[in-house]
């Protein structure tokens, strides 16, 4: 593990069934997460189809997809996984082989019930967290159960792909309705705006060493209270309830729009049957 301070990069061999993996993208300015299940097979969480990586924000211009075969890239469909699929409008889970979802990339392992002082020497989130994993069989069930039934509708704040392999390590979700989802590189985010938002306010008066030294504390101790490992709002939810939850909350969508436009024809029918005044 102290090998691991300083590079999570792992050969391909070495892989389980089960293991956390991610691979860093253009410039390093976001990892691809997924749970590899066998097989040099892998199931993610995408955006939709050619935009399997994309975020929603201007950081999409950057980064590249997460398969060679999609049609942003522009190339053929891969041998073995063929065309990646995403079933969902707004994103949904897909399975590529190995060799895809890396689209030329490094392998990281995601590290699991680290140290305290293991996880704040990872600087950089999204690359280890303190919550401990299920066995490896239970999170290739999950994986699955979720590539067949989905896992909702993407998010980069509330429900991206990392958020999705860290619930199928833990099958823990966040209860907060205003909090961040589970993502380790979100919370570094969020984190990094913190130190540097109110530092300055707050210590003023202190040398540019002294206002580094806090800022730096500031950025690591919210780093630490938004890891899965220590944070309170999350409770351990079965994905047979994840689902059914989710379905749910799409149906009542569903019908909250349907009922909207109902609302609204029969509005404009009365308008036109008004008599003119």
């Amino acid at each position: 593990m102290a090998a691991g301070v300083l590079s999570n990069r792992v050969d391909r061999k070495d892989l389980a069934a089960g293991d956390h993996i991610y691979s860093w993208r253009a410039a390093y300015l976001y990892a691809h997460h997924g749970i590899y299940v066998g097989d040099e097979m892998v199931i993610h969480f995408t955006r939709a189809t050619g935009q399997e990586i994309g975020t929603g924000t201007f950081l999409d211009s950057f980064l590249l997809s997460s398969s060679p075969g999609s049609d942003e890239v522009g190339g053929p469909p891969c041998q073995r996984c063929g065309p990646l699929v995403v079933k969902g409008r707004d994103g949904g889970v897909a399975m590529s082989c190995l060799d895809c979802f890396l689209h030329g990339g490094g392998l990281y392992l995601f590290h699991y019930a680290v140290s305290p002082a293991f996880f704040l020497a990872k600087a950089r989130g999204g690359t280890c967290t303190l919550a401990a994993s299920d066995p490896g069989h239970v999170v290739v069930h999950r994986a699955r159960y979720l590539l067949d039934k989905g896992f909702g509708a993407y998010s980069l704040f509330k429900n991206n792909c990392e958020d999705f392999a860290i619930y199928c390590k833990t099958g823990l979700l966040v209860e907060t309705a205003f909090s961040v989802g589970r993502s380790g590189q979100l919370a570094s985010l969020t984190a990094a705006f913190s130190a540097v938002a109110s530092s300055p306010l707050r210590f003023l008066t202190t040398s540019a060493s002294g206002l580094a030294i806090v800022s730096t504390g500031m950025y690591c101790v919210g780093r630490y209270v938004s890891d899965m490992g220590v944070r309170r709002d999350v409770v351990k939810v079965p994905v047979q309830t994840l689902v059914a939850q989710t379905e749910t909350t799409v149906m009542e969508a569903e019908e909250v729009t349907s009922s909207e436009t109902a609302t609204e024809t029969m509005v404009a029918a009365a308008d036109g049957a008004s008599p003119a005044r």
